[in-house]
């Protein structure tokens, strides 16, 4: 089933992403499909570095958070009447190439979350560092023995929902942790989900803008074991 670029919204936190953000929503612009970035609060050019491009800007006055952006820039694409809304990180690791394969099985009925992996395919795999490689299977782990969900990816920012998923989701998370925190909204909730192969670029200026993959294993382990056995 072809799915219509206009009612794809692609929101995009971004948090001091000044040197990185054009470049990442360019490819999405030219693809057709919505961009929203929420500034979470930059004190760089994050926000002028926009101008000119036919986006949604919003703004956090003051840092909150990826998952507060997250659910701002969601909140916002169901009210504009989005079809699908797609998480997609400002540091330039994604690909607007990938977001087609997310669609697919939301536009066929077969899904409503739509997660990506680097996992799915050798040559995607082959550009994971050793040493995350080996955090992230500890956290497909974790996370599959808590959830039931098993995953063959951890923490991979790339997602895509329907508007009925993205319309329920709430996250209550506002840091990194809301990445495990969405997995329990599919698990609590039912949704239907699937993976899709994803490539991750590990370029210099994501490495050292990213979050060390201890810390995100770290933060998904507290939440999953809060949220589990409150």
């Amino acid at each position: 089933m072809t799915v219509d670029p206009a009612g794809v919204f692609v929101v995009v936190p971004a948090y001091n992403e000044g040197p990185a953000v054009r470049a990442a929503v360019e490819p999405l612009l030219k693809r057709g499909y919505q961009v929203v970035v929420v500034d979470d609060g930059s004190t760089d050019a994050t926000w002028q570095a926009l101008d000119g491009l036919p986006v949604y800007r919003l703004r956090h006055p003051i840092n909150l958070g990826q998952g507060a952006a997250l659910q701002t820039g969601t909140e916002f694409a169901v009210r504009q009447g989005a079809s699908y809304v797609v998480h997609f990180d400002a540091d330039g690791q994604h690909q607007a190439d990938d977001v087609p394969g997310l669609l697919a099985p939301l536009a066929a009925g077969a899904a409503d979350v739509a997660l990506g992996s680097r996992f799915l395919r050798p040559e995607h795999a082959r550009m994971v560092p050793r040493g995350r490689r080996w955090l992230l299977r500890c956290g497909i782990l974790f996370h599959g023995l808590l959830t039931g969900l098993w995953l063959s990816d951890a923490h991979n920012g790339l997602r895509a929902m329907t508007r009925q998923a993205a319309a329920a989701l709430r996250l209550r998370e506002n840091r990194q942790a809301h990445a495990s925190e969405i997995l329990l909204w599919i698990r609590r909730g039912g949704w239907r989900w699937v993976e899709s192969p994803t490539a991750v670029r590990y370029h210099a200026y994501a490495r050292k803008k990213g979050q060390s993959a201890v810390n995100a294993l770290v933060i998904g382990i507290d939440l999953l074991w809060r949220r589990l056995w409150k």
